[in-house]
């Protein structure tokens, strides 16, 4: 398991696990890292198979909360299955990032498994490889009881604000990026 290390962070422990059923989901779940990077979240990262290690995923959930996590990030592709059975096993909040596998149907098949939660396990549920919105979520969750990453947040999106009006001003005054969405 890999602990992220940030200096200037109030939280000593990992706050936020992020997990994921194969390394080949790496390159798409590494965005929700980042973001909590960016944050300065203090998270934990792994593999947990649902399928092939469910003693794994079964002992993962069962002590996220004792071992301090606030919130679960699971991305799966495929049958999907991580997401729905780590909520169905902890108390804390799953989100749940459907992820295009290489044999996806188009990401249908992660998507609507992660989506279709029965009542009673709700899993938030971003779009197709969406990670990086997931670690937004995820610390807009814990920014609702610390004031510091909910400081963060809202200057991340004053950012996000600021930079949507330097496009308009760009369009405006003929000066046309290659995309709006850069980043």
């Amino acid at each position: 398991m890999i602990e992220s290390e940030i200096p200037n962070s109030k939280f000593q422990i990992p706050v936020i696990g992020i997990i994921m059923g194969s390394d080949s989901d790496l390159p798409i779940m590494q965005a929700a890292a980042d973001m909590l990077n960016q944050f300065e979240i203090v998270f934990e990262l792994t593999i947990v198979s649902a399928h092939r290690t469910p003693e794994r995923m079964f002992e993962y959930a069962k002590t996220a909360k004792d071992r301090g996590l606030k919130v679960i990030i699971a991305g799966a592709g495929g049958a999907a299955h991580l997401p729905g059975m780590v909520a169905s096993i902890t108390s804390l909040p799953v989100i749940g990032v459907p992820i295009k596998s290489t044999n996806s149907t188009e990401g249908w098949d992660s998507i609507l498994s992660i989506l279709q939660m029965p009542g009673g396990v709700p899993v938030a549920t971003v779009a197709l490889n969406a990670a990086k919105n997931a670690g937004i979520l995820a610390a807009q969750i814990i920014g609702t009881f610390d004031e510091a990453v909910s400081n963060k947040i809202t200057d991340y999106k004053q950012q996000l604000e600021k930079e949507v009006y330097e496009k308009v001003q760009n369009l405006q005054s003929g000066n046309y990026p290659d995309s709006f969405d850069t980043k």
